[in-house]
């Protein structure tokens, strides 16, 4: 049986129902594109975030990393952005402000504490403050948003981590501290919520439990969970009941979320 349309079809981003318009077959899971579209096109760029809106996301993450020549541009690391010539953070600022993006969220991600003023003052100025979450892997760049804006939704991205280290010669260590954090995290993350110190959980897939989904859940907050390049890994988080999973490729969606997917009955 076909999902029925509702008399007011109000549309979600990338023309999906709204959430209280959900029928069985209709995710209700959020799906942000990494970078964009990291797998489609490269990451960071108009293309890869054009590419994100094409596939139907309903938020887009993007980096933003202080170069070394004091500019703040659309990049994951120094090294990266040396091979090519990245946006800045207004050019990006000025595309996510454009009538295509505007029923998208954004998580801002925020690589380095120091330029948190920055990039606040520039979504205000585009009325994208809202629609925006801002993340970071460090904890004095989520404090130090608070104090500047206590009403923007703030995102603790765990572990802290510049690249995956179980894929290289440091796996087994790397492992055992993935460990500890998958241990402690649920309390943590529930306290700093409770707190208003955070309202989200950017949380990498190994570290990600149903006991972190319930806690953070029961807290009041959202888990995100990155970067799932797999449909399978997709549809066990959604039956998990996480928030939203990151995915370097949009199209995986389609094949991800097989709970929602199943036949009404």
């Amino acid at each position: 049986m076909p999902s029925l349309q509702a008399p007011d079809p109000r549309t979600r981003p990338g023309g999906r129902q709204p959430h209280d318009l959900l029928v069985s077959r209709v995710p209700a899971l959020k799906r942000v594109g990494h970078k964009g579209a990291d797998h489609v096109a490269p990451g960071n760029t108009a293309e890869s975030f054009a590419a994100a809106l094409e596939h139907g996301v309903d938020m887009i993450e993007f980096d933003v990393l202080r170069l070394r020549d004091g500019r703040l541009v659309l990049a994951h690391d120094f090294k990266v952005a040396a091979k090519r010539t990245p946006l800045t953070l207004d050019e990006g600022l000025d595309l996510f402000a454009g009538e295509a993006y505007s029923g998208v969220e954004l998580d801002v991600d925020l690589k380095l504490p120091g330029y948190e003023q920055e990039v606040l003052d520039g979504l205000a100025a585009r009325g994208l403050s809202e629609r925006s979450l801002i993340s970071s892997q460090y904890l004095e760049s989520i404090d130090r948003l608070r104090e500047l804006a206590p009403d923007v939704r703030r995102g603790w991205s765990v572990p802290r981590a510049q690249r995956d280290y179980t894929r290289s010669v440091w796996a087994v260590p790397a492992y055992g501290v993935l460990q500890v954090i998958k241990r402690r995290l649920p309390a943590r993350a529930a306290s700093f919520i409770r707190s208003g110190r955070i309202h989200a959980v950017m949380a990498h897939h190994y570290v990600v439990t149903p006991r972190l989904a319930e806690s953070v859940r029961e807290a009041g907050g959202e888990l995100y969970v990155w970067t799932v390049d797999d449909a399978a890994k997709i549809a066990r988080l959604e039956a998990m009941g996480v928030h939203a999973v990151i995915t370097n490729d949009p199209r995986l969606f389609d094949q991800g979320n097989l709970i929602s997917q199943s036949p009404a009955e």
